[in-house]
């Protein structure tokens, strides 16, 4: 995979991924993430990129020849003309599925607007999708992209050390991720399930699903209209709801 970063601040992306997993996965070529300058493309002296907005406003529009200019530069080096990402408020909420859709690209852009944003003839000339990281305004683009480079990339084939843990996470199924516990055996008077020290792997998946179902169903219930749950998960959720039912009723269960 590999990630191209249209930006106005280059070191803020490269010094934010290039730690950790995703730093690792960097090293050993797995994925490459190449941030470029918007304001080498300004072709003025002093590398401006903005200007103010027709028909008045505050804030200041980045111009569309340095975005467009970087992009047409960008796809003569590739060769192609490669997927572009617009980091927007005004776009799809980013989720693990699109992550999952993204993983299987080749190459992608990632453009971040600064300041009040892009003019939209460059938008309407490049960007393929609109990207939202959630109903909220940062000050610029970088962020989201970062957040979304991270969640593709640990879908990407040897950017995780155990390629399963991908599949097990969170929303991977629409279900949330069950408890996690280590050592020690007990914290505070709290002691870690019976079933996880009991060394019975399929009671122990069994547990976990139920609880994902569980955590799910009290913290994100609307992703359980799409989670895929086998007849007896089904039959536990439904349990749980008839429990919940007759306790805000006040009925006692026999």
């Amino acid at each position: 995979m590999n990630y191209h970063i249209l930006t106005l601040f280059p070191d803020m992306v490269l010094q934010g991924l290039n730690t950790s997993v995703i730093g690792r996965a960097m090293e050993k070529g797995v994925i490459t993430v190449n941030a470029m300058n918007i304001r080498d493309y300004s072709g003025n002296k002093h590398n401006q990129v903005d200007d103010y907005p027709y028909g008045g406003g505050a804030g200041m529009v980045m111009q569309p020849g340095p975005v467009c200019d970087a992009y047409e530069a960008l796809c003569r080096n590739l060769g192609k003309r490669p997927r572009v990402l617009y980091m927007t408020p005004q776009g799809r909420v980013f989720s693990q599925k699109i992550a999952q859709e993204l993983a299987g690209e080749e190459d992608l852009v990632f453009l971040c607007g600064h300041y009040e944003g892009i003019d939209e003839r460059a938008l309407s000339l490049i960007v393929t999708d609109y990207l939202s990281v959630g109903d909220y305004v940062l000050t610029g683009g970088e962020l989201p992209a970062m957040v979304m480079i991270d969640c593709i990339s640990r879908l990407v084939p040897g950017v995780l050390n155990n390629d399963e843990s991908a599949l097990i996470e969170s929303f991977s199924d629409n279900l949330l991720e069950y408890p996690q516990y280590t050592r020690p055996e007990i914290y505070e008077g709290l002691r870690v399930p019976e079933v996880l020290l009991s060394g019975h792997h399929k009671n122990i998946d069994t547990w976990r699903r139920q609880e994902a179902i569980r955590r799910t169903l009290e913290r994100r219930p609307d992703l359980l209209e799409q989670a895929v749950l086998s007849k007896k998960e089904q039959a536990f959720l439904e349990e749980i709801l008839r429990e919940r039912a007759c306790a805000q009723e006040n009925i006692v269960i026999e």
